[in-house]
C-alpha cells in the first residue's frame, strides 16, 4: 500500500498522519511541500479529488490569507497564491489508492485508508 502525504514535520497534526499512515503499514511517499511545493496543476487534482475546493484547503492561521482576501478569492487566484506561497497550503494533504484527504483533524484519515 502506498501513500503521499504532503507534510510539514513541524506541525503536529502532520506528525499524526504520518504516524498512522506508517502504523498502517503504508509505503509512504513524504514530501515536505515547503520545500517542494505541489504544483499548481497538482493541487487542483488534490483538492477536485478530495472534493473541496482550493479556499478550503487554504491556511488560514500564521498566513496573510485573510488580509489578502483568498478566502472568498475564485479557485484560480486561490491556486495561483497556493503555488507562489506554499505556506497557504493547509497540511497534512494525504492521497492513496483510495482518495485524498485534508487530514485536519488527523482522523479524517481513516477515510482513505
Amino acid at each position: 500500500m502506498k501513500a503521499t502525504i504532503w507534510h510539514n514535520p513541524r506541525c503536529s497534526k502532520s506528525r499524526l498522519a504520518l504516524q498512522a499512515l506508517q502504523d498502517k503499514g503504508y509505503e509512504v511517499e513524504v514530501v515536505e511541500y515547503l520545500k517542494h511545493p505541489p504544483s499548481r496543476e497538482k493541487l487542483a487534482q488534490l483538492y477536485a479529488d478530495a472534493g473541496m475546493s482550493p479556499a478550503e484547503g487554504l491556511r488560514l492561521g500564521g498566513t496573510d490569507a485573510k488580509e489578502r482576501g483568498l478566502p472568498d478569492a475564485d479557485p484560480d487566484t486561490v491556486l495561483d497564491a497556493m503555488a507562489a506561497d506554499p505556506k497557504l497550503i493547509e497540511r497534512p494533504l494525504v492521497e492513496t489508492a483510495k482518495g485524498v484527504r485534508l487530514c485536519r483533524p488527523p482522523e479524517r484519515i481513516e477515510d482513505i485508508t
